[in-house]
């Protein structure tokens, strides 16, 4: 991503990256960006981002890997978007399958049923295809991602670019799949709150396969000068609609054959 000067002479993106921060911690929303900045860019978020991350490593948190946004095509439409949009995964905000979380830790939290893939090896040649990202992946987990916008609406893509794309935490199920032994183009699950099915999905929803997802993030990363790694979690995206989480929530995903994942706050 290159940085579009006329916007970052206006936009102290240090500030920006703080207050983000700030507004994460205390649990409490923000004024959108781009209600002050309106020519806000996805360039310009993506630099925001790298910053607020950057502070993130200097106070010594890690990442786990990276999280994809916006995978629908109905949704990019809806947004004027071309592609996902990225954030990364922190390292302690990963859990199992059973934990129980505050909801009140969060803006206004929402969950959504997802494909984790575990990466093998390194991925860092361009034009990386959807065979490749099998091949490179070390396995297939079923997952929850817990979304949080920091900044209130009305907002833009933008906008939640450059708050990490919305990541709060993921919830990994304790099964583990080799990505061949499975269709993980065909994978369905429903959605669960307190009993009640709230959404069902299949994962091709996104771009017609996740490991299709997974391999624009790889290619996206390499063209900004970075890449996958091994070991690495990446969420590939949500096949259902995002639901509410309050406290006192208690949520299943049932992936079928693939097992279950709970969740309670």
């Amino acid at each position: 991503m290159h940085e579009t000067p006329a916007t970052s002479q206006r936009l102290d993106m240090h500030k920006a990256a703080e207050a983000i921060l700030s507004a994460e911690r205390d649990a409490v929303s923000m004024q959108p960006l781009s209600g002050e900045h309106p020519d806000l860019t996805l360039d310009d978020a993506y630099l925001i981002q790298n910053l607020l991350n950057h502070i993130r490593q200097k106070q010594g948190i890690r990442f786990a890997g990276h999280k994809i946004g916006l995978t629908w095509r109905s949704t990019q439409i809806a947004c004027a978007l071309t592609e996902p949009i990225r954030g990364r995964i922190l390292s302690d905000a990963v859990f199992d399958s059973g934990s129980t979380m505050s909801a009140a830790r969060f803006v206004k939290p929402h969950i959504e049923m997802e494909l984790a893939f575990v990466m093998g090896r390194d991925i860092d040649m361009p034009g990386v295809t959807l065979d490749e990202v099998l091949q490179a992946t070390d396995f297939v987990v079923p997952a929850l991602e817990l979304v949080d916008h920091r900044m209130a609406p009305p907002r833009i893509v933008a906008d939640t670019v450059a708050d990490n794309s919305a990541f709060a935490a993921v919830i990994l199920s304790e099964r583990r799949f080799r990505p061949h032994d499975i269709d993980t183009s065909w994978v369905g699950a429903m959605l669960s709150r307190n009993g009640v099915v709230e959404e069902t999905g299949i994962s091709a929803i996104g771009m017609g396969h996740p490991a299709a997802c997974v391999a624009w993030l790889a290619n996206a990363l390499i063209e900004a000068g970075e890449r996958l790694c091994k070991g690495d979690i990446v969420m590939s995206g949500a096949f259902a609609r995002a639901v509410t989480v309050s406290d006192g929530d208690f949520f299943e995903a049932d992936f079928g054959p693939y097992g279950s994942i709970k969740a309670s706050f």
